[in-house]
């Protein structure tokens, strides 16, 4: 949609405005426009990407390993692994924890690359970086706080399942506690994180604190939860594909070729590290995938509940004027004022007070 202000003009915005569309988006567009963004900005997106998967994949390798004993590394016995079944299966989860609180770090972290190509503004080496360092105390505490509500959601409905198998009360009222608790608690915590997950990019664009984005977050999902649901579901069948089969396959068979046979702690550290490196290569691909998907989405809402493309059309700020003050502050000032221009077009307030009814939009994904 060419505008009076620039925001699709030259030959670069052209391109941004056809990958990432400047107006409310379907979800394949949304879908979409987080791979455009990985392949538009590789070394940005990958970087930060191999940088967050390293330190989770290594974290979880090494808890694994000195977690379980070396009895059941070793795969002694059947009896062995059936009593470490607890143990590999809290690492697990422990694993899967991890790598949700990553991609929420690393949403908050490409929102700025995906918001500059949104408008049609040029992504510099770093820019990334620089965007999100004021906040990133703060986005840390939103993805935590993200995290731990969705969890304690989880956790709470299934106290008493365990409060009676401690108490050694009969059997049927710990399996209806069970039952009843379970389905309960899984239902709140993706309740709740869906709910909650747009916080993340609104604390880096809007420099919102944590519940301000966490409220942010609320008034944005607001009526569009089953949307929010759908999408995200969607980008996590792709994760899954992706990063536990497809890219997975090759660190598989040489885990079978070279270690199948073979018994010992060097030959369990080798198998360790080939996996190892089959998650990292693989989540480094999926996690700035699923982190575009949540800052889409955050963007989507802000120009189908706010009308934030015709608000900034309305303010007559084009991505060139935006783009020559930010030169100008980090020639005035240094690096640190230069995301000043562009925050400027995302923060909200009462300076700057959206439509309360935004155009309508009939486009598909509605």
């Amino acid at each position: 949609m060419p505008g009076p202000d620039g925001w699709d003009d030259g030959a670069d915005a052209t391109d941004v405005a056809r990958d990432v569309p400047f107006r409310p988006m379907s979800i394949s567009e949304m879908l979409d426009g987080a791979i455009a963004g990985i392949r538009r900005r590789p070394r940005a997106t990958l970087g930060l990407s191999v940088a967050v998967s390293t330190v989770i994949q290594v974290t979880s390798s090494v808890a694994a390993y000195f977690f379980i004993g070396d009895e059941a590394r070793d795969e002694v016995t059947p009896d062995v692994l059936m009593e470490s079944l607890g143990a590999q299966l809290t690492l697990t989860l422990l694993g899967l924890v991890l790598s949700a609180f990553g991609i929420l770090l690393l949403a908050g972290l490409v929102a700025p690359i995906l918001g500059r190509e949104l408008v049609g503004m040029p992504v510099e080496p770093g820019q990334a970086w620089r965007d999100a360092r004021p906040r990133l105390g703060r986005l840390v505490g939103t993805a935590s706080a993200v995290m731990g509500v969705s969890l304690g959601a989880l956790a709470l409905p299934v106290v008493p399942f365990f409060l009676l198998i401690a108490a050694g009360a009969r059997p049927a009222f710990a399996v209806l506690a069970g039952i009843f608790g379970f389905p309960v608690g899984i239902g709140l915590m993706v309740w709740l994180y869906i709910l909650f997950v747009q916080a993340v990019p609104a604390v880096v664009l809007e420099r919102q604190t944590v519940g301000g984005a966490l409220r942010r977050a609320m008034t944005l999902s607001k009526g569009r939860w089953f949307r929010t649901c759908g999408t995200l579901l969607l980008a996590l069948l792709v994760t899954v594909f992706m990063g536990f089969f497809a890219l997975r396959i090759p660190f598989l068979f040489a885990q079978l070729i070279f270690f199948e046979d073979s018994s010992g702690s060097g030959s369990t550290m080798g198998a360790l590290a080939v996996d190892t490196a089959g998650r990292i290569v693989s989540w480094s691909v999926v996690m700035p995938f699923d982190a575009g998907v949540i800052a889409m989405l955050y963007m989507d809402r802000r120009m189908r509940r706010e009308g934030f493309d015709l608000d900034l059309r309305t303010r007559g700020r084009s991505a060139a004027a935006v783009a020559a003050g930010e030169r100008a502050a980090a020639d005035e000032r240094g690096a640190g004022g230069q995301d000043e221009g562009f925050i400027d077009l995302w923060r909200t307030g009462p300076a700057r007070a959206r439509p309360a009814q935004a155009r309508p939009w009939t486009g598909a994904g509605t």
